[in-house]
């Protein structure tokens, strides 16, 4: 499918890189054919990461593209569109003291049941700056030595919400006093329930430890496979027009939204698609 017209409608699939991430050209998410969805969700498990252009949609059109995948969930901290509350804003402007995902992560991976995928709509972006930079833990892991790799199987990790989004809350002053977070143990080592390939699954924004490990070995390898999957080797870097969409597979990436546009502004919508229980 890469660098070929996939369909006769003219969808068009272009890699970013030969690691993760590819362009979808050629396509109308408002009106979107079941051959061109088909074309799209394999892309997607393929390239992990899919980007589009130029999709000025409604609310509406934007919650049915995600539901087509599966059920939109909403989100355990920040409140979403009035009306829509499977709807998440992601906004910055000159008040802000701090924005969404300036860490790598997987979004929401501290639920029993983590998202299967993300998809934001940027309607507002500043005029340079606001990149969002994304990573496959495919690459991640299959960079790890044999040796690595023989550790790692088996071990399971907590994955915690309280400690991020308390921080959060308090940064900006929402009161959470009786706000209870996920928090769930997976394994460190997951399988792709459709591509079936092995990637790593702990990140620094809800990852707090390795079950049967000591405080010390856990926190050493945690702060090594954190690194780790920094390297720019596993990444490709998006950057943002007017009403372009970004659609990542939290399952086999990690992604960091880039804050160097203070005091410009970057406003967007996004939905996120329920997934299952990851399996080693």
């Amino acid at each position: 499918m890469s660098d070929t017209a996939a369909t006769d409608s003219g969808l068009f699939i272009r890699p970013v890189t030969p690691t993760i991430g590819a362009e979808v050209l050629g396509v109308d998410l408002g009106d979107l054919s079941d051959e061109n969805f088909a074309t799209i969700r394999e892309a997607l498990t393929e390239h992990q990461v899919i980007f589009f252009r130029d999709q000025d949609i409604s609310v509406e059109a934007h919650k049915a593209f995600g539901a087509r995948f599966g059920t939109l969930d909403i989100h355990p901290n920040d409140p979403g569109l009035d009306g829509h509350p499977e709807v998440m804003i992601i906004h910055a402007d000159k008040t802000s003291k701090r924005v969404a995902g300036e860490m790598w992560h997987s979004d929401v991976s501290c639920g029993e049941e983590p998202p299967m995928g993300s998809i934001l709509r940027m309607f507002t972006v500043p005029e340079s700056g606001g990149d969002t930079m994304f990573a496959s833990m495919y690459a991640a892991y299959e960079a790890l030595s044999e040796r690595m790799k023989e550790m790692l199987e088996g071990l399971t990790a907590i994955h915690d919400g309280a400690p991020y989004y308390q921080s959060v809350n308090a940064m900006i002053g929402r009161d959470d006093t009786r706000k209870v977070y996920p928090k769930s143990e997976h394994p460190v080592v997951r399988t792709h329930p459709v591509s079936g390939r092995k990637c790593l699954y702990v990140n620094s924004m809800f990852t707090t430890q390795i079950l049967g490990l000591p405080i010390p070995e856990s926190d050493a390898l945690l702060n090594f496979l954190f690194d780790h999957v920094k390297s720019p080797a596993f990444q490709c870097r998006f950057r943002w027009q007017q009403h372009s969409i970004a659609f990542w597979d939290n399952r086999c990436t990690q992604h960091y939204a880039v804050w160097d546009y203070s005091p410009n502004v970057r406003s967007g919508y996004r939905v996120t698609v329920r997934g299952e229980r990851p399996q080693a």
